[in-house]
């Protein structure tokens, strides 16, 4: 069996032979998942340390741990950024939800023209904050080290500025005449592709990431939806650059 993932804070910090995982997590972990003395588990900070742990004794709402083992795990590079337009309903989870399985590092909430779905006021905090919690439990699923980040939303001016920055910029386009598949890719830095909600990305915007160096990439020879195009693509690059 997978041996179960749990995040704790400040792990790079502690240096001891013994560990307490409380709060939430150590609640899930001692009255959700029942572990009891003997089993082993792991915890990480989200940013690359590791500590292996077996169960010395599972209290009420916490678990008593000793550490077997610390490591540190490197950060994965080239860096993949994807720039999600923002789907109807709850497609956005289920975008976030796969592609923190698939390895993506940085998941940036788009409001692209075409985009049905508007976050504003209070729905934008609760839509960001439904966002980051799929990813965090996600990537525990994942037993990912480094959780990936849920930027804060960005409108297409802010999608311009990421795309000036990558070491590659792409659009996904399904009028493009290069597929994703052959585009040379970068060793190192941001790999950065834009995907666009249900409507598709506009001629604007799609001028506009041309002149910041965004090249336009066909997925393949179908049309995916919002949701799952990202995973797609993320797929494609994961093994194309040695990460899978």
């Amino acid at each position: 069996m997978t041996v179960p993932v749990f995040l704790a804070d400040g792990l790079a910090d502690h240096t001891g032979p013994e560990l307490v995982l409380d709060g939430p997590e150590g609640r899930h972990a001692a009255s959700v998942r029942r572990l009891r003395a003997g089993e082993r588990i792991d915890l990480t900070d989200g940013a690359g340390t590791v500590a292996e742990c077996v169960v010395r004794e599972a209290l009420k709402d916490a678990l008593r741990l000793d550490v077997l083992g610390r490591y540190e795990v490197p950060p994965p590079e080239p860096r993949l950024v994807v720039v999600q337009g923002l789907p109807k309903g709850d497609r956005g989870e289920l975008a976030v939800e796969m592609m923190t399985e698939a390895g993506v590092d940085v998941i940036v909430p788009w409001a692209a023209a075409r985009s049905v779905t508007q976050w504003k006021g209070d729905r934008a905090a609760k839509s960001l904050a439904k966002w980051r919690s799929t990813a965090r439990e996600a990537g525990k699923q994942a037993r990912r080290f480094h959780l990936p980040e849920v930027a804060e939303p960005v409108s297409t001016a802010g999608v311009e500025a990421l795309l000036g920055g990558a070491a590659l910029a792409l659009v996904l386009h399904e009028e493009a005449a290069d597929p994703l598949s052959g585009v040379a890719l970068p060793a190192g830095g941001d790999i950065v592709v834009v995907v666009g909600p249900e409507g598709g990305v506009s001629d604007a915007e799609l001028a506009a990431f041309r002149a910041a160096k965004a090249v336009p990439v066909l997925l393949g020879p179908t049309v995916l939806r919002t949701s799952t195009a990202g995973v797609a693509a993320a797929a494609v690059l994961m093994a194309r650059t040695g990460r899978w």
